[in-house]
């Protein structure tokens, strides 16, 4: 019966594959679902995903700088040059179920039935870095399926949520006219990560003075950048200015070589699944039971090294 099982698992997961390779989005929203909840076999499937080359872009920014409307507008462009492209929308967690709010897929509605466009949101579940625990997982199994492009917008940047540079080929940092102090406060972690900086909703007052101190704060000479990062301004609501940030990020990805901060990324996600895979015989119950027994006498150290002997 383990055996047959066993087999019928094996079966599903490359009937699954195939499928996805060949363009079926039911099958590719299936097997999301099916590695995002860990389902059995999910890590087999992962291990015979082909390598695949797709741009990935990584929208990010402070909430409200209007990254779906701006990622609305980018899918637009993509389509009308007949390319297909894939979005991951990561959005805040609720409190009670941990499941997406979908706040992203409203804005996006227009193209709900567009077969070369593919929208999936995703909750943080809780995960540090603005993307949800299983992004890499997910972003692979979205290159099987073929895309030409792939999205991920974020919940929110700060100076801890900036894991998107580790995924991304190019990370596009949105932010409005009113941002000064928010730019003065999130400075060390955006000036790392972005490739790109957008200046949305730049038809407010002060947007011309705004984009020009934050290109003198980018300049090379102040920073550790070796060519001046570029900054777009836009008014994504009417979509004035997005040609021009589809041209910096065709940019970006035609000059970008090996992604160093990816490499960092994914070597934290291989000490995340080794420690997983490690601790998976402990059980904290039982381990809460020890200590309790352990009463007033209970050594936090020597109750580990026992524990690792």
């Amino acid at each position: 019966m383990i055996i047959f099982f066993a087999v019928f698992l094996v079966v599903m997961w490359n009937n699954l594959l195939q499928q996805v390779q060949s363009g079926d989005r039911k099958s590719l929203a299936r097997c999301i679902s099916l590695v995002e909840n860990e389902e059995s076999g999910y890590a087999e499937f992962l291990e015979s995903l082909p390598v695949m080359h797709t741009p990935v872009i990584g929208i990010t920014g402070p909430p409200g700088a209007g990254k779906s409307t701006l990622t609305d507008a980018l899918i637009g462009l993509y389509v009308q040059e007949k390319k297909s492209v894939a979005v991951l929308c990561v959005d805040p967690s609720s409190p009670f179920n941990m499941g997406a709010l979908l706040g992203d897929r409203i804005r996006m509605s227009r193209w709900y039935n567009e077969p070369s466009v593919f929208i999936r949101s995703l909750a943080t579940r809780g995960s540090l870095g603005g993307l949800h625990p299983k992004i890499i997982e997910i972003t692979d199994t979205l290159k099987a399926a073929g895309f030409d492009y792939i999205i991920v917008e974020t919940v929110g940047v700060g100076q801890s949520e900036i894991e998107i540079a580790g995924l991304a080929d190019v990370t596009a940092v949105t932010i409005v006219p009113e941002a000064g102090d928010e730019i003065q406060t999130m400075k060390a972690g955006i000036m790392e990560i972005a490739d790109l900086f957008i200046v949305n909703k730049a038809d407010r007052p002060g947007a011309d003075l705004f984009v020009k101190n934050l290109r003198l704060m980018l300049a090379p000479a102040f920073n550790n950048h070796k060519e001046e990062i570029e900054v777009v301004k836009t008014t994504a609501s009417a979509q004035e200015g997005i040609a021009a940030v589809k041209k910096a990020i065709d940019k970006v990805i035609a000059a970008s070589g090996k992604n160093e901060r990816r490499g960092w990324l994914l070597a934290e996600k291989a000490y995340y699944l080794l420690q997983k895979e490690r601790m998976k015989d402990i059980d904290k119950a039982v381990l809460k039971k020890q200590v309790e027994e352990a009463g007033n006498q209970f050594n936090l150290y020597s109750f580990i090294k026992k524990l690792q002997q």
